[in-house]
């Protein structure tokens, strides 16, 4: 199967990974011909592209770094919580740490550890799923530095509610799509304040995770937000999510601008190494997290386009490939010393 781009898509094709919607209820099952209605629901959802099965890439399955029903699930039991922050009978917290467990289970489990988000990306709900979404890059990154299980945990809970302050900003200025003035991004930036101190006083959790909600738009450099703290001045769940918050925000479709795609929001975390960003955990991140993930199809410096087979942590920007051209298809390793000076420019917009 490939990722095929929503704009690209056309009828005939045939859906390679089943599609659900954001209540985890099958929408199209794989194996069905897409038809233009499809492609408008497809669209109007959100979603910014689907796997398409062909014979070209009939050897690749793309699977999740956690399973679809998890990740539904846990947006629900978060769209639950949050529904009752501020409420005198506000839900605890334990149904979401069950989750949190069961992710961090899935990802330990799972063999593939070099994450693919270039699938995860729906725009309605978008608030829920990219605080799953950053949880689970955090957790991989946790993994990648040798955290133990327990602390994966609360690394996962703390950015899960990383945003839970936003509950309290007023939605007229959280979803405005214009510019933001400078008395409504104050009013934003408040937003880890209170976090912090509503998860401090009102919930039994670690002393991490609502630093995680307080720090996480630190910056390395001492030029974030709210303390102006500086590098290991910031707590370690602070500096993960930091990079986690901002990778999945870029890649993601917003009312205000177009997402980037993984490669060009990788590149972002990467020049923000050492200034925005630890390097250190930048440089594990991009151990973790493919800039082109499997499946997507990429345009290289010769002219020539592939779909990318498999990924190598300590050569992210280097992938397998398979390679078609003049009716003939191969495989292309671009850490072989004769593709050393082909390197890839972009992810395809084109199906």
């Amino acid at each position: 199967m490939r990722f095929v781009p929503t704009n690209c898509l056309r009828e005939g094709m045939v859906l390679g990974k089943t599609l659900l919607g954001e209540n985890g209820q099958v929408l199209l099952s794989r194996g069905v011909e897409i038809k233009e209605l499809y492609i408008d629901k497809i669209r109007d959802i959100g979603y910014n592209g689907v796997y398409i099965k062909d014979e070209f890439t009939e050897e690749i399955y793309v699977s999740g770094i956690i399973s679809d029903n998890l990740r539904v699930k846990t947006v629900q039991k978060l769209k639950e919580f949050s529904g009752t922050v501020g409420d005198e009978n506000y839900l605890e917290i334990g149904g979401l740490q069950q989750c949190v467990e069961m992710i961090v289970d899935e990802i330990l489990n799972n063999s593939n550890l070099m994450v693919n988000m270039i699938d995860l990306k729906v725009f309605d709900n978008y608030t829920f799923y990219h605080s799953v979404n950053v949880a689970v890059l955090s957790i991989v990154i946790g993994v990648g530095m040798g955290l133990s299980k327990q602390k994966l945990y609360e690394l996962g809970l703390a950015a899960l509610l990383h945003d839970i302050g936003k509950v309290f900003v007023p939605k007229e200025v959280l979803n405005k799509k214009g510019d933001l003035n400078d008395s409504e991004i104050n009013i934003i930036r408040q937003h880890t304040k209170i976090g912090y101190k509503y998860l401090k006083e009102k919930h039994d959790v670690p002393v991490q995770a609502y630093l995680g909600a307080l720090q996480h738009h630190e910056r390395y450099d001492g030029t974030g937000y709210p303390n102006q703290l500086y590098q290991n001045k910031i707590s370690l769940f602070g500096r993960i999510i930091s990079v986690s918050d901002v990778y999945d925000a870029l890649t993601s479709d917003r009312p205000y601008r177009t997402a980037l795609s993984p490669s060009e929001g990788m590149e972002y975390i990467w020049g923000g190494g050492g200034t925005m960003f630890d390097p250190e955990i930048v440089e594990v991140f991009s151990k973790k997290v493919a800039p082109y993930p499997v499946g997507t199809k990429v345009r290289l410096s010769n002219g020539l386009f592939g779909v990318v087979l498999k990924n190598f942590e300590d050569s992210c920007i280097r992938p397998l490939l398979k390679v078609h051209d003049n009716g003939k298809t191969w495989k292309v390793n671009l850490r072989d010393r004769q593709w050393y000076d082909v390197t890839i420019e972009d992810i395809a917009k084109t199906g």
